[in-house]
């Protein structure tokens, strides 16, 4: 069963209808569908992914056409068969993907760490010319160069905070050329960084919903990396401090554990993409998301209209498939908690 959804479609039909339809009755037309009296409703009938995905199906439809701008998405549902699309909104498009191919970077270069080429506690040098000014992240702020961080750190940086800088620090030890033929050879040849003159540094390139979809299914089902980089990895787009505005928003901390995800914003797009695993920490839910043409480019806070429908999607897709089973490698991640110092 594969739903095909385009956003452009008139929203209501065969969405809302749909899912009244395979949960045996109709929905009313005034009930909200993303209500908690729905979404209770939802998670105890529903039992099935075919049941489950037109409920996201409309959920995608309603959030995207509220938010405006526009959308291009993949998001599947994992099952023993395999994954079941649910939503395909211009899969195949070609577009800046921005930060979103931060993971695409780090597979690049754990590639390379599994290979014995580099290790992640190598050292590289973060000196004031390597260091994006005023960029996000954290070397921007540490106001005393030049140090040096282990490639772990920079990874982490990268993929947590989202650290601009941590970009060409993994560009000294991975350069544009080799890290673009890595992802060509592990069948990725349309996520592409951008490379400069500088042979170390580049823009972070493009990509497409469905190659973007395609490598966070081959990562969590162990083929891209060894399980070490790919539990390394992982750990980082599950931690508490990876980006928590969008899917990851209102949930709870033992929730946001279950989400790996990574999010991308420049100029006026805002994008996202990542992987709900179920309570054992198997794959549940692969999504991504790409919207650009965006109003209030300026605002990169989580008032912003895409990053507040992607927020309002993540609850429902957790509210809707709270009784299903993920499918594939399970991905346990040991609980992260504060601290006091001491």
């Amino acid at each position: 069963m594969a739903i095909r959804v385009n956003r452009r479609t008139a929203l209501g039909i065969g969405t809302v209808a749909t899912a009244g339809t395979v949960l045996g009755g109709a929905v009313p037309a005034a009930a909200d569908p993303g209500s908690s009296a729905v979404a209770g409703r939802s998670a105890r009938v529903n039992a099935r992914p075919e049941l489950v995905a037109p409920l996201i199906e409309a959920a995608y439809l309603r959030e995207t056409t509220t938010a405006g701008g526009n959308w291009q998405a993949y998001l599947s549902l994992a099952t023993a068969d395999g994954p079941l699309e649910v939503v395909a909104d211009s899969p195949d498009q070609v577009l800046e993907a921005y930060s979103v191919n931060k993971i695409a970077v780090a597979v690049a270069v754990l590639d390379k760490v599994d290979r014995g080429l580099l290790t992640l506690d190598q050292r590289v040098d973060v000196t004031a010319a390597i260091v994006v000014p005023g960029g996000d992240g954290i070397f921007s702020l540490d106001n005393a160069y030049p140090s040096s961080v282990t490639l772990g750190h920079a990874l982490a940086a990268l993929l947590t905070v989202s650290d601009d800088t941590a970009v060409r620090l993994c560009g000294l030890v991975c350069p544009a050329a080799e890290l673009n033929s890595i992802l060509v050879a592990k069948g990725f040849p349309k996520t592409q960084v951008q490379p400069v003159a500088n042979p170390n540094r580049f823009f972070l390139g493009t990509s497409t919903p469905r190659e973007t979809h395609d490598l966070l299914r081959a990562l969590v089902a162990g083929t891209l990396l060894t399980p070490a980089s790919t539990a390394f990895l992982l750990k980082l787009l599950r931690s508490p401090i990876a980006f928590n505005e969008g899917i990851r928003r209102t949930t709870s901390s033992a929730e946001r554990a279950r989400i790996a995800t990574k999010a991308g914003w420049f100029a006026d797009a805002r994008h996202e993409a990542g992987v709900i695993f179920d309570a054992a920490g198997a794959p549940l839910v692969t999504y991504v998301l790409f919207a650009d043409g965006q109003a209030d480019p300026d605002n990169y806070g989580a008032t912003h209209p895409a990053v507040t429908a992607r927020a309002r999607l993540g609850r429902r897709m957790l509210d809707v498939t709270a009784n299903l089973t993920g499918a594939g490698v399970t991905h346990r991640l040991a609980a992260q908690r504060p601290s006091n110092g001491g």
